[in-house]
């Protein structure tokens, strides 16, 4: 999701980052551009697996005292947070006012034990490809969610689904979709679209170059 019509609505920065991208982009959908007020499919792979709802599982591992592996059922039987927030894509799309609703990233690294020496998260997809970084005062935001639902329904495969990454204040790319696997390590590891130049700290506003006023 974090590619559209750079050219056209993007600063120079962001510009000159997707020229990079579409050099080497892997699945030949740069030619599918997000506008408007709505969501549209877009994986870094091209296609993706659909996950089997009854043997999905979310694995916390790293530098924890216990790592876990959590089933949908158990992930909904932890406390969740609501948010009705924006989706801001980094390259000037944005989806106003999506309610978002699943658990804390805080509450499953206190489920775990975080070891003093982890600085950071390290993020996979299922996918094979895609991953992304958070550091560990990033993720203990409170509008940082494991995302279960969204626009009032659970989180579909092409939204990432069964569990994807919701970091509110941050452009979508760091949400990470198809969420397989929450690595806690000692350091920030670049993620795949830091990988072709996008800014690993992705606040809204504060970075790729752009201005957009943050979402709340």
């Amino acid at each position: 999701m974090a590619l559209g019509a750079a050219g056209v609505v993007t600063g120079r920065t962001v510009s000159d980052t997707l020229a990079k991208v579409a050099a080497h982009d892997p699945t030949g959908l740069l030619s599918i551009l997000p506008f408007g007020d709505n969501f549209r499919y877009y994986s870094v792979t091209g296609s993706v697996p659909a996950a089997d709802p009854a043997t999905y599982r979310l694995s916390v591992t790293g530098l924890v005292e216990k790592t876990r592996r959590y089933s949908l059922t158990d992930l909904a039987a932890l406390p969740q947070t609501d948010i009705v927030a924006d989706f801001q894509c980094v390259t000037g799309w944005r989806v106003p006012q999506v309610p978002w609703s699943g658990v804390r990233l805080s509450t499953l690294l206190d489920a775990s034990g975080v070891d003093p020496r982890a600085k950071a998260l390290r993020f996979v997809s299922f996918d094979g490809v895609y991953t992304e970084s958070l550091t560990l005062n990033q993720a203990r935001e409170p509008d940082m969610l494991v995302a279960l639902r969204m626009l009032n329904g659970p989180v579909s495969h092409d939204h990432g689904g069964p569990v994807r990454l919701y970091t509110a204040p941050m452009y979508g790319y760091k949400s990470i979709k198809w969420l397989s696997e929450i690595q806690v390590v000692d350091r920030v590891e670049p993620g795949y679209w830091e990988g072709f130049g996008y800014a690993v700290d992705g606040w809204v506003g504060e970075s790729n170059g752009r201005n957009d006023a943050p979402t709340t």
